[in-house]
């Protein structure tokens, strides 16, 4: 028997497909697994991978790496948390087909939806494409660490044919409907894997504008829908989720009628708690009579980590802070320990912008302070509403104090989706579901709120070892969501289970101690663009195409990535 590159030696493995976990080696040959079982055969190089979890390698499926895969060849954060594999180009935003002339308006547009910080995009792009086709062969270029696959987005699509105004503003003329769908059908001839767009109210571009596509007619999504459905591509799509009953209807029509495979997102809100539920129903109708619709869940509540230096917290608005906001951070932190501003801060009524923006900064039980071992599903009465009730103070001065933590660097988590009953409950369900699919873990996005790129790890260690307030789900259905379910989901059946013959991307977890850490404000984009970060302990070895590209979380310095084009069989 010939010696295999590299032999993982006596894991426990938890191969994807959702069978029992086994006791097994696992045997790379070049860019595939050769062997799984005892007995495979000496390896070149053999990793003891005795008490350790081995799995595939994670594939997430919705990132936002659009600009960032031009200057980072690791796709980080999500290169630390098992990622082996990522799609992007999600909601309806990135930056291909664009017209040179249109870059400053795509920039605008992800700055303002994903909260990516424009300065950062327009010092670390490196712009040498205009049309789709151009941009993968921009991106395949350079080198990477992880695989990476894209779609075309909706928005870049439509100011590409309309111009940005007119895309943002108009109807579509027959005329444009038709040179849109023919701009899709060559994105997907060139690699995409689908197309996005995006219907959210939530989803307005640095100006405030709805991203272009929002009101798009049916027409127009009936017409791209229809190339997709020719071309076995997928059509994602971020819902208005408080209006989830009437999206899921239309949705459930396309993919009847066009036969397009539709992914939506899938979340409770506030406003509507119980829409979900209303979804679910849609979805098992369409299963079981063979239609393509799949509801997107994340891992946990989509939560904003409320600080000083992020996006939003419970003082955003008051005219105090509005005024220091714009100062140099020495200058802040000394004004914030200041108790006479701290007074003047506390007294002030906030500016009224809007509902949600209110909700967000105002609701103080949903506040809940982010100190060491912090639980993503947390109890009601660690809420900074709660606290203030027990003790006689106010939420807002505990919301001071608890930022003003670890030097101003103390926050607050905000459970914007996902927790309307207090619980991860729905959740629970949704990921029990086979009608579902594991994503939204965003990466590359929300720079300033939001740091669920993290959710893989999440998912392994909440859901299937750590949950204490309701029901568990077992390792094997936790892997297989984000391994083989995620890449079937857009055609990429070379990966996401260990099998002879199967993409050599592997990780071997110490499980027992696998941990995430606190999120953390760092300054790391181009242009000292800030970015939250959660990063994880252990990972030991991540092996992409295989190669070990990541030991312990450092690099090896081996670049296997590889731009996907289209689907994999």
């Amino acid at each position: 028997m010939s010696r295999h590159d590299i032999v993982i030696r006596g894991g426990l493995v938890v191969d994807g497909t959702g069978a029992p976990a086994r006791a097994a080696d696992v045997a790379l040959r070049g860019d595939q697994i050769a062997a799984v079982g005892v007995d495979v055969g000496a390896g070149t190089r053999e990793i003891d991978a005795r008490g350790m979890l081995v799995t595939p390698g994670f594939v997430d499926m919705h990132t936002h790496y659009d600009g960032q895969a031009t200057w980072d060849p690791h796709f980080s954060p999500s290169h630390g948390h098992g990622v082996t594999t990522v799609v992007m180009g999600n909601c309806g935003v990135g930056f291909a087909p664009c017209r040179p002339e249109h870059r400053d308006w795509l920039v605008g547009v992800m700055e303002g939806v994903e909260d990516i910080p424009g300065a950062a995009l327009h010092e670390g792009i490196q712009w040498d494409w205009e049309s789709f086709p151009e941009y993968l062969d921009a991106l395949q270029r350079r080198p990477h660490a992880l695989d990476f696959a894209t779609q075309v987005p909706h928005s870049a699509i439509r100011g590409y044919v309309m111009g940005p105004e007119r895309a943002e503003q108009e109807d579509a003329t027959a005329e444009e409907i038709a040179a849109m769908a023919t701009l899709v059908a060559e994105a997907v001839d060139a690699g995409a894997l689908g197309f996005s767009s995006s219907r959210t109210p939530l989803h307005k571009t640095a100006q405030g504008v709805l991203v272009a596509g929002t009101d798009a007619t049916m027409d127009e999504l009936t017409a791209i829908a229809r190339v997709l459905a020719d071309k076995q591509a997928l059509f994602e799509i971020s819902c208005d989720n408080d209006r989830i009953g009437d999206e899921v209807q239309w949705l459930d029509t396309m993919a009847r009628e066009l036969g397009t495979h539709v992914l939506f997102n899938l979340t409770q809100t506030d406003p509507n708690p119980q829409g979900w539920t209303e979804a679910l129903a849609v979805l098992e109708r369409a299963a079981a009579d063979g239609v393509s619709l799949t509801g997107q869940v994340a891992g946990r509540s989509i939560g904003l980590c409320m600080c000083w230096r992020g996006t939003a917290h419970p003082f955003a608005l008051h005219p105090s802070w509005q005024a220091l906001a714009t100062r140099p951070w020495p200058e802040q932190l000394a004004t914030l320990r200041d108790p006479s501003f701290k007074a003047k801060l506390l007294a002030e009524t906030p500016t009224r912008v809007g509902a949600f923006e209110s909700f967000v900064t105002q609701t103080f039980a949903k506040m809940f302070p982010m100190r060491s071992g912090f639980d993503y599903e947390p109890e009601a009465s660690g809420s900074l509403a709660a606290i203030a009730s027990r003790t006689g103070t106010t939420a807002l001065a505990l919301a001071y104090d608890a930022m003003m933590e670890r030097e101003g660097e103390g926050m607050i988590y905000f459970p914007l989706f996902n927790y309307a009953a207090g619980s991860l409950d729905p959740l629970h369900t949704l990921h029990g579901h086979p009608n579902t699919a594991f994503g939204l873990a965003d990466g590359g996005a929300h720079c300033g709120a939001i740091c669920d790129a993290g959710m893989p790890t999440f998912m392994l260690t909440h859901w299937a070892r750590d949950r204490s307030r309701g029901p568990r789900l077992p390792l094997e259905h936790i892997v297989k969501r984000q391994t083989r379910d995620t890449a079937a989901l857009y055609g990429l059946r070379d990966r996401g289970v260990l099998a002879a013959g199967m993409r050599a991307d592997v990780n071997v977890i110490d499980y027992e101690n696998l941990r995430l850490g606190p999120p953390r404000m760092a300054w790391d984009l181009p242009a000292g663009g800030r970015r939250l970060l959660q990063d994880a302990t252990g990972y030991r070895y991540t092996v992409i195409g295989g190669e070990v590209v990541y030991v312990d979380g450092e690099h090896t310095g081996a670049l296997p990535g590889q731009l996907i084009r289209g689907p994999r069989a």
